[in-house]
C-alpha cells in the first residue's frame, strides 16, 4: 500500500488517498471468491468447484469487490492512520473506491476529521456566584434520625397500622371484578409511607386492624405498565400483622453504638462537618461549571461530529449501565420522565458537545500556559487511585495508561488555573445542568409496583 495524497478540505476534514498495488489487490479478490464460491451456481459445475475466471466472466469482475473491499480495509484503515501527518479524530469514512482496470490495483479514497484548532477568549480573571454555607441543626437531626430509623427495633404491636409501621398482608387486586396477572399476593411485608404501592394503597392500610379485610378503591397511574396504565382497580386487603419500629434513645450511648464518638456532641459535629464538606463540594462543582460555561462560550473553532458521536457513544453505555443497575430498561427511564427517544437523544448531544467543548478548552489552556506533568505526580495518581479502589498500584496501571493518567492531570491543573484567578459573588447560583442532571439520576431509581414483591 501507498500514501497517495492527503489533502486538508473545508473545516476540519482532511481526505486521504491509499493506493493498493495490484498484488495486494489480487491477494484481496481471491480470498472473497474461496469465501464465495461454494455458494454460486454455475451450469456445468458442482457448487464450489467453478473457476473464478469463469464465475467473473458469467456474472461480472465486480462479482467479488465488495467482499474484497471489506477484507482490505482494516489494513488500509490502519495505514492512512499511521502514515498521515495530520492529528486526525474518529475512524475515516470510504468516499470512494475505485478499481483500476489496467492494474488491477486501487485507489481508495478517506474522508477524517482533524482534531479541532481552537482559540480561547478570556479564561482568568472570570466572576461566577458562590453563595455562603450554612447547616441549619434541622438537618443534622434529619440525619441524626435516618440513623436512628436504621438501628431501629422491629416489634410486634396490637392496634391499628400507623403510617410508618411495617405490615403484613394479603392483597389481590381485580379490574373489572377479574383479577389481573401479578396483581395478587399473601403475607406480603409492606412498610406504610415507603412508596412501593401505587399511590393510595398504603395511606388507606392506615387505620386498619389486624385480621380486618378492606377494599382500596384506586386507579392506576399514567406511566404504568401499558395494559394498566390509568385503568380503575380494586384492591381486596386483609391486615395479618403490625409490627412498629423502636428508635434508639438519643444519647451517648447511642452514639458509641453507631459511630467511633463517645457523646451525642462529638457524634453530632462530626455530621455537621461532613455535611458541610458535601455542600462545599456541590457548591465548588456549580462554581466551576459556570466558569467552565464562560470559557466555552468565548471559544472558537469547528468540532468535528465524529469527537461529539464518540462521546455520545460514551453517555449512552454509562446510562445503559446505571439503568441496568436500577433493574430498569433505559425506555422504562425515559417513559418515567415522559419523554422520546428523539428528546433524550437531543439532550444527550448537548451533554456531549458541552463536555467535548470543556476538554477542548482545559486542553488549550494546559498548552498555553505550558503545564508540565512530573513522574511523582503521575505516581501520587495512581496511589491515590489504588486507595480509592482498594486494588493493588500495579493493577490499577494494568488498567490505566500513563497517557490517561497524563492528561487527566493536566486538564485538572488547567481547570484550577480558572477557579483559582476567578472572583467570587454571593448571589445564590441558578442550577446548572449537570446538576440538574445528577438529581433527576437520583429520582431514577423506580419505585415498586402494588404487583411487585420487594427484594430483600
Amino acid at each position: 500500500m501507498n500514501l497517495k495524497s492527503s489533502e486538508k478540505k473545508e473545516k476540519n476534514d482532511v481526505e486521504i488517498v491509499i493506493e493498493v498495488s495490484p498484488e495486494e489487490m489480487e491477494e484481496a479478490v481471491n480470498k472473497a471468491y474461496h469465501k464465495n464460491k461454494g455458494r454460486i451456481a454455475v451450469p456445468g459445475f458442482r457448487k464450489g468447484k467453478a473457476p473464478r475466471a469463469i464465475i467473473e466472466r458469467m456474472y461480472g469482475k465486480e462479482m467479488f469487490l465488495g467482499d474484497a473491499m471489506e477484507a482490505l480495509m482494516p489494513e488500509v484503515l490502519r495505514y492512512a492512520m499511521k502514515d498521515t501527518e495530520f492529528n486526525v479524530v474518529g475512524y475515516p469514512k470510504v468516499t470512494d473506491f475505485d478499481v483500476k482496470d489496467d492494474t488491477k490495483g486501487a485507489e481508495i479514497t478517506l474522508m477524517v476529521a482533524l482534531y479541532p484548532e481552537i482559540t480561547l477568549g478570556e479564561y482568568k480573571g472570570l466572576s461566577a456566584s458562590k453563595p455562603d454555607i450554612d447547616i441549619p441543626d434541622s438537618e443534622i437531626d434529619a440525619e441524626i434520625e435516618k440513623i436512628r430509623t436504621r438501628n431501629a427495633r422491629i416489634e410486634k404491636v396490637d392496634r391499628a397500622a400507623a403510617m410508618g409501621d411495617t405490615t403484613i398482608i394479603d392483597f389481590e387486586g381485580f379490574i373489572d371484578g377479574v383479577p389481573f396477572d401479578g396483581g395478587k399476593g399473601e403475607n406480603y411485608e409492606l412498610e406504610l409511607g415507603s412508596s412501593s404501592f401505587i399511590p393510595g394503597f398504603e395511606e388507606q392500610i392506615v387505620g386498619m386492624k389486624i385480621g380486618e379485610e378492606r377494599d382500596l378503591d384506586l386507579v392506576f397511574p399514567e406511566q404504568y405498565k401499558e395494559d394498566l396504565a390509568g385503568r380503575p382497580v380494586i384492591f381486596k386487603v386483609k391486615l395479618n400483622e403490625v409490627k412498629e419500629k423502636i428508635l434508639p434513645e438519643l444519647d451517648d450511648e447511642f452514639a458509641k453504638d453507631v459511630s467511633e464518638f463517645d457523646t451525642l456532641k462529638e457524634y453530632k459535629d462530626d455530621i455537621k462537618a461532613n455535611l458541610l464538606k458535601s455542600r462545599m463540594a456541590e457548591v465548588d462543582e456549580v462554581f466551576e461549571n459556570e466558569l467552565m460555561q464562560q470559557v466555552i462560550e468565548s471559544m472558537q473553532g469547528d468540532i468535528p461530529e465524529a469527537m461529539i458521536e464518540g462521546k455520545m457513544d460514551m453517555i449512552s453505555e454509562n446510562f445503559n449501565r446505571q439503568m441496568s443497575s436500577y433493574g430498569m430498561q433505559p425506555a422504562q427511564y425515559m417513559q418515567m420522565l415522559g419523554i422520546t427517544p428523539e428528546i433524550y437523544k437531543e439532550r444527550m448531544r448537548k451533554q456531549a458537545e458541552q463536555q467535548v467543548k470543556a476538554t477542548l478548552a482545559l486542553e488549550k489552556i494546559a498548552e498555553l500556559e505550558n503545564i508540565e506533568i512530573t513522574e511523582e505526580m503521575i505516581e501520587d495518581e495512581y496511589k491515590e487511585a489504588a486507595e480509592i479502589y482498594k486494588m493493588e498500584v500495579e493493577k490499577i496501571k494494568e488498567n490505566v495508561s500513563k497517557n490517561d493518567i497524563t492528561k487527566d492531570l493536566k486538564l485538572k491543573a488547567a481547570a484550577k488555573i480558572i477557579t483559582d484567578s476567578a472572583k467570587i459573588t454571593k448571589e445564590k447560583p441558578a442550577k446548572s445542568e449537570s446538576t440538574e442532571k445528577k438529581a433527576t439520576t437520583k429520582k431514577a431509581a423506580p419505585k415498586k409496583a402494588a404487583t411487585e414483591k420487594k427484594e430483600n
